[in-house]
């Protein structure tokens, strides 16, 4: 069974409760069709006016079913919702009156559900821009608990069986780390270890990426990676995580026996760390072009309850997957702000 395979059946037992806020999107309305005939979702949330997402959303028996279009900016818990995001960024100076305002926009609306626990994720990106969906996320769902940082990675499947797990790897951080220091390196290390558990189902074999291997090369990037490799190792001693390793040597055994024979990794790794985003894009562009591989990602990790973000260039069969991992990932989320009434209220 494929990666995606995996994912569907696991979101498929999951059946989880999603909202999809840019339902403006013909696309997001032909995935939500795809996502519920498929059983990956349980149930769809959509966010807009219901004469006009009605008018425009493919036809079927289950929409009718398991799908709730949700008119937000008139639904009776506004007040509620706006009392609760007024309490998050008060901080920022924020007045109730703007957090009213605010909480009209769909993006932040679905957001709320997300934190409230009236759904179990949130997809979106199609429409608005990723730093939209990102800074929506960070603020509203925010990190989990004993996590700092937000963090992206990407499942890469369909490398050669004999490298990774069965050839498929964790990537990160494929979209937010443009600079990173040691102590996000670290994060970033520890949270692709869990989403390697959750969505390779063999244990994390983590690699901190650099053009040098064990003191092979001396530079302030190379002691950036050392340093990070130590916090991560402090953090999370149940972890394999080893570092400085240049990539040969971390995923190829025969180079590991030459170059650091004592790396716990033993060339085995599954799970990528890059230095910088410039090395992680250029990593996944060269993966998809020269090995062949399928990029699933970026995939966000870190946050206290799933949401993902999508490209404006997606298709409706990307969003149906990115559907699936939120599904999956809702399995491992915290718990939930108490409180919030069900949506699907109107004034």
């Amino acid at each position: 069974m494929g990666f995606k395979e995996a994912v569907w059946a696991r979101a498929r037992e999951r059946a989880a409760a999603i909202v999809l806020p840019e339902s403006e999107d013909t696309r997001m309305l032909r995935a939500a069709v795809e996502a519920l005939e498929q059983g990956v979702a349980g149930k769809i949330f959509l966010l807009g006016n219901r004469e006009s997402v009605m008018k425009n959303i493919p036809k079927s028996g289950t929409i009718r079913k398991n799908v709730e279009i949700l008119d937000h900016d008139k639904a009776d818990n506004l007040e509620e919702f706006a009392a609760r995001y007024f309490e998050l960024r008060k901080h920022k100076g924020i007045r109730m009156k703007e957090a009213a305002r605010m909480v009209q926009d769909p993006l932040i609306y679905g957001a709320m559900m997300v934190k409230l626990g009236l759904v179990d994720g949130m997809v979106a990106g199609a429409v608005n821009t990723s730093r939209k969906v990102l800074s929506t996320v960070i603020t509203v769902i925010g990190p989990k608990t004993g996590c700092r940082y937000i963090s992206t990675c990407a499942v890469m499947v369909g490398f050669n069986p004999s490298f990774g797990s069965n050839g498929d790897f964790v990537f990160a951080d494929v979209s937010l780390g443009a600079v990173m220091t040691p102590e996000q390196l670290a994060e970033t290390a520890i949270q692709s270890a869990e989403s390697a558990r959750l969505f390779l189902g063999e244990p994390p074999a983590v690699a901190m990426l650099s053009f040098s291997t064990k003191g092979s090369a001396r530079h302030e990037v190379v002691d950036r990676i050392i340093e990070a490799t130590a916090i991560a190792r402090k953090k999370r001693p149940d972890l394999l995580i080893d570092g400085e390793l240049q990539a040969d040597a971390a995923i190829v055994p025969e180079v590991a026996a030459a170059k650091c024979p004592d790396s716990p990794l033993s060339g085995r790794a599954n799970v990528l760390i890059f230095p910088d985003l410039n090395a992680a894009n250029i990593g996944v562009k060269l993966a998809e072009r020269f090995g062949k591989a399928k990029c699933f990602g970026p995939i966000l990790q870190g946050t206290a309850m799933p949401a993902n973000d999508l490209s404006r260039g997606c298709t409706y069969e990307d969003i149906v997957n990115v559907i699936a991992i939120t599904a999956v990932q809702s399995s491992e989320k915290e718990g939930r702000i108490e409180g919030g009434r069900p949506p699907g209220s109107r004034r």
